[in-house]
């Protein structure tokens, strides 16, 4: 492993990393994003992102995962000192043994896959970074091909948003998009090629129960910002809004929970109707004997 650069004092350099921490501006013009903790960074390797920097403790016995990565992985390699390392590890208990700077992917809606079973998810102006990362993390978990951040947000890239997310960033797409049009001009095209996706949005009003709505056809789910909910425009492109029925004193749900409700519906319809695709049935023919007969359901 060859070093390329030891870093002990808060120089130009530190000063560049401690601002891909707490600048949007700055990571949106550098093009790029400090990751920190083991599987962030094992999941942003394995899903192929550019690394372009790693940031390693000169001091620490460095693990075998460390090792490998600083081995095996093309970027840059920083030594950097104890102190510095603790400075842009985000906790306040530990000191990271390796940090990583990654290249932003492009914010492009064809970054999203399209097919007639997909799931895409929309979280519309967002506040909290740690409600993205969230979210993002349970459309990973339950089966959403990507998700779309639309209007005034959060940063995506923020580093809670990041944590949050544990790794699920970098497993599937997320898109960040200036306003809804951009996004209803995208699902005009989608529907052209033949996939009639269905556009639904999560509303305390809406009309039909999340366990009524049919999650298997492709769909575009909709969650709204924490406080205000979905926007006039997409309220007004919803084909259908879901409710989630609640018990108890709670008025609401957190816009991230809410989504993960959702989620797991949606996996939860899509498990049972692929589980009941292929029956096997038992047929007796006139020797007597058992044949199996492949039963294939709508």
């Amino acid at each position: 492993m060859a070093v390329v650069l030891r870093v002990s004092a808060r120089n130009a350099r530190f000063q560049q990393w401690k601002a891909l921490l707490g600048n949007r501006t700055k990571r949106q013009r550098r093009g790029e994003f400090l990751v920190q903790g083991v599987r962030p960074i094992t999941m942003a390797v394995e899903h192929g992102w550019q690394i372009r920097e790693l940031l390693y403790d000169t001091s620490a016995q460095l693990s075998g995962w460390a090792r490998e990565v600083l081995d095996t992985v093309r970027a840059e390699k920083c030594a950097v000192s104890r102190e510095l390392m603790h400075e842009l590890g985000g906790k306040a208990d530990k000191v990271p043994e390796l940090l990583a700077v990654v290249a932003l992917p492009e914010d492009n809606l064809r970054r999203i896959p399209i097919g007639p079973t997909m799931l895409t998810v929309v979280f519309d102006r967002p506040t909290s970074p740690g409600n993205i990362g969230t979210l993002v993390r349970s459309a990973d978990a339950f089966g959403a091909g990507g998700v779309i951040v639309t209007g005034h947000a959060a940063d995506v890239y923020d580093p809670k948003a990041v944590r949050a997310s544990t790794g699920s960033l970098f497993a599937l797409p997320v898109v960040r998009v200036p306003s809804h049009q951009a996004v209803l001009s995208w699902v005009a095209d989608v529907r052209a090629g033949g996939i009639g996706m269905s556009i639904m949005g999560t509303d305390e009003r809406g009309i039909l129960d999340a366990a009524e709505y049919d999650f298997t056809q492709p769909t575009l789910a909709l969650i709204g910002n924490e406080t205000t909910g979905l926007s006039s425009g997409w309220r007004e492109a919803c084909d259908q809004l879901v409710r989630i029925p609640m018990l108890g004193s709670a008025s609401s749900l957190n816009a991230a929970t809410a989504a993960t409700v959702m989620l797991y519906e949606s996996a939860r319809q899509r498990a049972a109707v692929a589980s009941g695709r292929v029956l096997i049935a038992e047929r007796y023919g006139a020797a007597g004997g058992a044949r199996p007969t492949r039963i294939s359901l709508p």
